[in-house]
């Protein structure tokens, strides 16, 4: 898969009600991405969405405790996941592919907790049944909509942001990777929730 940065769709969020010229046009395009990998098994447009979702996995990893030794490997089968997800999605049925990636990620995730752990796997079809657990598809949404707005931020705070809220990483390694002091790391992060909680509210961030 080429590299690329991460293009989050506004039209997605909140059940695909995007407002304004940004919000249309980003749905546009998406529906062009959809487009031309259905029609035209256009790679570029599929890495391209496959890139777009892919916070969506780190995020839905971290809500579970693992030990650390199994975290990569849970995002791994998280990632096997939304590329299927991609490859089996069908626009013109009408569902939100938020909603159709979040119940194949998470099931598979499962699977693989339930397989390491010697019992046996729930059928991803059963996780279609209810989620009862307090992160859904209309949180995975709102995930996509703080991904937009850390596009804002100084791209410092983003940095660590994005490592610390959604890729589950802890403070000391995200100064370690970043020749920082844990200190600062930390002043980032309240400086840019500040800023999101502002434009967002208090309820967005406390999804991630």
């Amino acid at each position: 898969m080429t590299r690329m940065e991460s293009t989050v769709f506004p039209g997605q969020l909140a059940g695909g009600d995007a407002e304004g010229a940004d919000g249309r046009a980003a749905r546009a395009l998406e529906e062009e991405l959809w487009r031309r990998m259905s029609n035209e098994g256009d790679e570029d447009a599929r890495d391209e969405l496959i890139v777009s979702y892919r916070p969506l996995v780190f995020w839905l990893a971290k809500k579970f405790t693992v030990r650390p030794s199994s975290y990569q490997d849970l995002v791994q089968e998280g990632m096997m996941a939304l590329i299927r997800a991609v490859d089996r999605f069908e626009p013109e049925r009408g569902l939100r592919f938020t909603t159709y990636a979040f119940y194949r990620i998470r099931g598979q995730m499962i699977n693989y907790l339930q397989r390491s752990e010697s019992r046996a796997p729930i059928p991803v079809e059963d996780e279609l049944l209810a989620v009862d657990d307090g992160f859904s598809p209309d949180a995975f949404d709102t995930v996509l909509a703080v991904l937009e707005e850390m596009k804002r931020l100084p791209a410092r705070e983003e940095e660590v942001l994005k490592a610390m809220l959604i890729e589950g990483m802890e403070a000391r390694d995200v100064a370690r990777e970043r020749g920082i002091d844990v200190s600062h790391v930390y002043r980032l992060r309240r400086s840019a929730i500040a800023k999101l909680r502002k434009c967002l509210g208090p309820e967005a961030t406390n999804q991630v």
